[in-house]
């Protein structure tokens, strides 16, 4: 999320106070005036729609003490956001509080993320001291490239929206699904594609938004929907969506199991499959996961403060799942007991907001961070029982290449993932904004084992001791307001 967009002009200041005003008991609901709003009641707030056109309000009307209540108040809310964050630095900055403005940048450089702020107009009132160089050194020394990762192989340009990866490790083959035309091809080293699936009367299936390889059970699962990215979407399959399963040697169509449409929209986005057919999808849209029972896709996850599942990962054993909202962070459902957790961390030193792809690998999560400034792959090394960060590796971050990274595949050691996804060059309508505009899509490789044995990264981010809070008791405690999981039985 961009400052602009944080700070920008709304015209909907009497939506802002009514939200929460209804807060408030029945019959105790007056109208609000902006103007009058206490700090205690912008720190009740729980609609972050609400805080961000009152955001908006107080920084055209001048209004900052205002402004920074309710930019504190959001990130409590979002506090993986670094942009918030940048815009609440810029609120102290322009009331001249060279304090508060500092510990702000300097913890969000702790942080690890990265700004240049050395022509930004928005500190002038603040640049006058050593302080401030030492600051936008600091930050600007997040923003330098880290890391051994480059450039696998790149796509063919053109309209495809590329936009997931699976391996086959008996064959040594990449796979790469089209959300435009729903096919599924396989990759080689050069880059050079191969026919393997495509949509046809016996499959029925649509845009491919994510694939899972389990090559123990010779299997190929895929999270189909039928969007308007689509280039044959059909207006009676508005709102399809399910899971597709084929065989990982040949590509033979074996079955699908698809949610009952209601009439709404929806994403089958993220996947992520074991052997024996444990199989979950998650809905980006509904943010709810499904797990696959027997022929039934049925609701193992939902939560009404969540605002973006994206990635979802197994365990080795298959006993735990763990998944990314995109702007609150990582979080696990134990598979046995049906109970959700928190991924245990410190935020003093992580940022685990703006999470697309997410992995597993040797008892850690591999986490694609597009949301994040730089752009960065994480390696997230879990304690014994998995419930918390013990050890944050910086695998690669900052590369130029890494435009808007998202999802990928493990091959063995390396990671394989979508570095330049053109999905923000499609509009509304699922039609590229510009056909000229469209760039050949790039695949990244990141070595997994990268800074394994090292005490310390050679740059970049630091390691982080273990966490000393206690693991989540089957509510998601890092999500304020946060209810329990449903049954994963």
């Amino acid at each position: 999320m961009k400052i602009k967009q944080i700070l920008c002009a709304l015209a909907f200041t009497s939506m802002a106070a009514t939200a929460i005003a209804q807060q408030a008991p029945a019959g105790e609901r007056p109208q609000l005036d902006p103007s009058t709003l206490s700090e205690a009641q912008i720190a009740q707030t729980q609609k972050p729609q609400a805080l961000f056109k009152l955001a908006a309000i107080y920084k055209q009307n001048g209004d900052l003490e205002r402004l920074t209540w309710v930019l504190r108040r959001l990130i409590a809310l979002r506090p993986h956001t670094g942009d918030l964050k940048l815009a609440l630095a810029m609120a102290y900055a322009a009331q001249g509080d060279k304090s508060k403005t500092y510990e702000t940048l300097l913890a969000m450089q702790k942080q690890g993320l990265g700004y240049d702020l050395s022509n930004n107009k928005n500190f002038e009132k603040v640049t006058d001291t050593e302080v401030w160089k030492y600051v936008v050194q600091g930050l600007q020394a997040n923003l330098k490239p880290f890391g051994e990762g480059k450039v696998a192989f790149t796509l063919p340009q053109g309209d495809h929206l590329y936009e997931s990866l699976a391996f086959d490790p008996q064959r040594k083959q990449l796979l790469v699904g089209s959300v435009r035309d729903g096919t599924i091809q396989l990759v080689g080293k050069d880059g050079k594609l191969q026919d393997f699936i495509a949509p046809n009367a016996q499959n029925g299936l649509w845009s491919v938004y994510a694939m899972a390889a389990v090559p123990e059970d010779d299997a190929l699962y895929v999270a189909s929907t039928s969007s308007v990215y689509f280039k044959d979407f059909k207006k009676d399959d508005y709102g399809k969506a399910g899971v597709f399963k084929f065989k990982l040697s040949s590509g033979k169509f074996v079955e699908k199991y698809l949610l009952a449409p209601d009439g709404d929209a929806r994403t089958l986005s993220s996947l992520a499959a074991g052997r024996g057919g444990l199989v979950f999808a998650a809905d980006g849209l509904r943010n709810q996961i499904y797990r696959l029972d027997g022929r039934e896709l049925k609701l193992t996850v939902q939560n009404p403060q969540l605002t973006s599942i994206r990635g979802l990962a197994l365990d080795g054993e298959g006993k735990k799942l763990y998944f990314a909202d995109y702007s609150l962070g990582l979080f696990g459902v134990d598979l046995a007991a049906g109970k959700g957790f928190d991924v245990e961390y410190d935020p003093a030193t992580l940022v685990l907001g703006g999470i697309d792809g997410l992995y597993w690998y040797q008892h850690a999560l591999v986490a694609i961070e597009n949301g994040m400034v730089p752009h960065r792959v994480m390696r997230l090394s879990l304690n014994a029982d998995g419930r918390k960060i013990a050890r944050a590796t910086p695998l690669d971050a900052g590369s130029p290449e890494l435009k808007l990274p998202t999802y990928g595949a493990i091959d063995g050691d390396g990671l394989y993932f979508i570095a330049n996804s053109q999905k923000n060059a499609y509009g509304t309508y699922g039609t590229p904004k510009d056909d000229a505009k469209l760039e050949a899509v790039r695949v990244f490789r990141s070595d997994l084992n990268f800074n394994m044995s090292a005490s310390e990264p050679s740059g970049g981010l630091p390691m982080l001791p273990a966490a000393r809070s206690k693991p989540g008791e089957g509510v998601f405690r890092n999500v304020e307001g946060g209810s329990s999981t449903a049954s994963a039985g």
